[in-house]
Formats: structure tokens, sequence, C-alpha cells
């Protein structure tokens, strides 16, 4: 008789977890034209996404000074750190180090300023996960090469990385290439600089420009290898479960097509290569990409992990009839009529996380890493025992809830290596550019109108969070 012997998995998150927050340099930073930084794409998008950009900065951009954690970074990560954070996520603004993007010396001043921050983190025993390109392509390479449709630009962020990785590569262990490379679909001034806007750019052209971005990710990671043996590197990817409308399988098929969209940058990132089913849309729809030899050798240099955001699941139909898209589906799909909304339209799904989850480790075996998971809401600051404070049981719910569908994936044999929640101290909306879409633990007096102190308060989800740190997710309803 023979016994077969099974795996066991954990009812909690694994003994080391990297818990912590996530936020990206434009949107808390401020200091935008301080320590010889040059402009990025968000100096020109004073709206967020919602509006076409303007030719130069302006008043109202409330980017300009974000909450200031240009100067205030001590006692932000002071903040974070008496919550118990293992682990923040931040980003490196490309234009503070080369202020055009295309300069052969970097600037000293913004690398300074980030060794700073590590300084910082070192200090309170946080570890540094630094996404390498949030959002924000210097503006020059906007204007004088069209972004990413260049091909140039390879050569430029390879540049780039490489001064990253020199400075930082024995302080910094985790590393993202581009935040949410698949949104550059959606919106493609914002995620890949590219100027021409959406409804007049040929699939022919932004597919070359998610081209170049690819081989220079991988680029990346193969330069990371060599300079930084022990450094981990992921991609980062919009995770957004696509669910058929109803079963009928024109639908099935039609959120199969959707997910696929998706599927394609983690694909080529683990996998070294492009799918077929990509290759289809590209005879399909008359697209032929310049892709060399070299670049071909480039992607072989797959990631060490996936990461990931989470906010939203949507759904998709066959029916025109039906194709209503949802208030706050900036990046498509239908309703699912069985789901409650956030104030901004953004559907509220927590088995959706298991689900990506499940989805992305089955297919790709890499761990995996939730680097963005929020909620944005109005909160109205209050006083209790003469404390200011925000009473947020809407955000302490919702982040509960997605955290117990994270665990039970864990449960199933996912690799989870973290998770960091998005906005984990109230920043300016990449969306919207609102300040009244937050999402932090930490309150910042700061208004859409651009007035406020700039004080910092504990909501009470930031004692909750504490709590959640300390007993590694045991605290969990």
């Amino acid at each position: 008789m023979t016994t077969t012997s099974h795996q066991t998995f954990p009812a909690t998150f694994p003994e080391g977890f990297l818990w912590g927050g996530a936020t990206a340099a434009n949107q808390i930073e401020g200091a935008y034209a301080e320590g010889g930084k040059g402009l990025s794409i968000q100096d020109v998008m004073p709206k967020g996404i919602m509006e076409l950009p303007t030719e130069g900065p302006t008043e109202d951009n409330l980017k300009q000074v974000a909450i200031d954690f240009y100067h205030h970074y001590e006692q932000d990560i002071a903040l974070f750190a008496e919550m118990g954070f293992k682990v923040f996520r931040f980003s490196i603004a490309w234009s503070r180090i080369f202020p055009c993007g295309d300069e052969e010396t970097p600037n000293e001043e913004g690398l300074a300023f980030y060794d700073r921050v590590l300084d910082e983190l070192e200090r309170h025993g946080i570890e540094p996960l630094v996404t390498i390109s949030h959002y924000e392509t210097p503006l020059h390479l906007v204007r004088t090469y069209d972004g990413w449709t260049n091909r140039e630009l390879i050569g430029f962020y390879e540049r780039y990385c490489r001064v990253l990785f020199e400075r930082y590569g024995e302080r910094v262990k985790y590393w993202l290439t581009f935040n949410e490379i698949n949104s550059v679909i959606h919106a493609p001034f914002l995620s890949g600089g590219i100027p021409t806007p959406k409804e007049q750019l040929s699939q022919q052209d932004l597919y070359q420009a998610i081209h170049h971005e690819l081989v220079a990710s991988a680029r990346a990671t193969r330069l990371a290898r060599q300079i930084m043996p022990e450094a981990k590197v992921g991609c980062m990817i919009l995770a957004m479960p696509v669910y058929p409308l109803t079963p009928d399988p024109s639908d099935v098929v039609a959120a199969m097509d959707a997910e696929h969209a998706n599927y394609a940058f983690g694909d080529i990132h683990c996998r070294g290569q492009y799918p077929g089913y990509l290759l289809r849309h590209f005879r399909d729809n008359g697209i032929e990409l310049e892709i060399t030899d070299q670049d071909r050798e480039d992607l072989t240099h797959t990631v060490d992990f996936v990461s990931f955001s989470y906010y939203m699941s949507i759904c998709e139909t066959a029916d025109p009839a039906k194709k209503a898209q949802g208030a706050g589906n900036i990046m498509g799909g239908v309703p699912n009529p069985t789901l409650e909304a956030s104030e901004w339209g953004w559907q509220i799904d927590p088995q959706g996380l298991r689900v990506v989850m499940n989805d992305y480790w089955e297919r790709w075996q890499k761990p995996l890493f939730i680097v963005e998971n929020g909620l944005g809401a109005v909160d109205e600051l209050v006083e209790a025992d003469g404390v200011k404070t925000v009473v947020d049981d809407y955000r302490i719910a919702y982040l509960n809830d997605h955290l117990v569908q994270a665990r039970e994936a864990v449960a199933d044999g996912v690799q989870l290596l973290g998770y960091t929640t998005w906005g984990c101290i109230d920043l300016v909306s990449a969306s919207t550019a609102q300040m009244s879409k937050r999402y932090g633990f930490i309150y910042v007096d700061r208004n859409d109108d651009g007035t406020g102190t700039l004080a910092r308060y504990r909501k009470k989800s930031f004692d909750w969070y504490r709590q959640v740190i300390a007993t590694n997710g045991a605290t969990l309803q």
C-alpha cells in the first residue's frame, strides 16, 4: 500500500510577509521645480487623465505641491514605521534624475534626495520597493521624441536604470520596471508618454510603443542581474478580472479577448516571447512591428515576480446593446449588475482578488506581490476626545474583505510576497487629480482648491492596519 503526501498551506500569511503601503512620486512629492527637477507629463495633467494635457504647468495643478513629501518624508516615514510597515513602495521621478530624460549625466541633487529617503527607511527598518517609471515620462521625451513610439527611449531608460542600480543597488532589493504597463492601451499619454490623442493613435504606433517598453523592461531586468545579482525585479500589471456578462458563449469569448489584452504583458514578461493570440491580433489588424533579433534576445530576460494593482472587476459582452460602460471604468468594460460601486463608480469585488491571484499564479508560476489595493473615498475630519481623526469604517471594511480573499488565495497555494495598500497616506488622485479622493491611513490637510495646512492626522484605519501587521493578519475578520 502506498501513501501520498500532501503539501499543506497556511491559513494565514507566510512568515516574513511584506506588509506596507504604496505611493508615486508625482502624487506625493510636490517640489516640482526644486532640486534640479525637470518637467514630466504630470506637470501638464492638472485634471488627471480625464482631460487633454495643457501646453505647460498651470497653477491649478495640485501635484506641484501634492502633500509635499519632498519636505515631509521624515515625518511620513516615521508614521509608516509606527504602523509597523515592513515595506514602502515609492517611485523615483525620472525627471529628478534626468531632467530632460536624454542627458548623458544625471542630476546629483535628485539622486541625493532619494539617498535621504532610503536613509530614513533604513533607520526605521523598512524595506524599499522602488518603481522605476510610474506615469512620469520626462516631458522633453514626449515633445522631442514622441514618447515610447520612438525606439531611442529604450536607451534613455536603460541609462536611467543603470544610474539607479549603481547608486542604490546595495540598498534596494525589490524593483518594478513600469507601473501598470498594460494601461498604455487605454491611456497612451499617461502610461506611454505618447502625445497623439488616443482616438487618432494607430494600432501600429501603439503596439510599437508597447514593444519598446517591453524591451526596455527586459533590458532593465538583465542589467539588474549584472549589477545587483541579489535583487529581484518584477513587472507591474493593472489586474482587472473580466467576467462574461451572461453565460452566452459569445460573451465568454468577449471576456476572453478582453483578458488577453492584459495577459499579453504578463505573458511576455514571464515567458519571454509574444503569445500566439497577440500575434493573431497583429495579423488580423495589419500590424507589423519592427522587432530586431536583439529585441527577441532581450525579451528572454524574464522577471522574478509579478506585481499588480487590484481595484475592481468588469464584465464584457458581445451584445452591442449592452455595451454601456460604467462611469468609473476608465479601462473599459461593462458594469457587473451584482456588485456595488465606490463613490467614483469603481465596482467593489473582493473575491475578484482571489480569482486574479489564482489565475496569475497558475498561469505564470511566479511569486506575486499585491502592490496596490485601496478605496478612494471622501473623508470627513472630525474631533474625538480632543484628537482630529477620520472614522473610516468603510475603508477598514473594504481592505479587510480584500485581505481575507488574499489569505484565501494563499491557502489555495498561491505564493504571495507582500501587500502594499495604495495611497497609504492621502495623495493626489491619478485619475482625477483630486485630493478629495482619499485612500490613506493618514489624513493630509489639503483640499481640491489647494488650501490646507498639510498637517497629518491618523485615521481610525491607521490603528486597524497597525494591528493587522502586528498579528500578520490574524485580526482580519
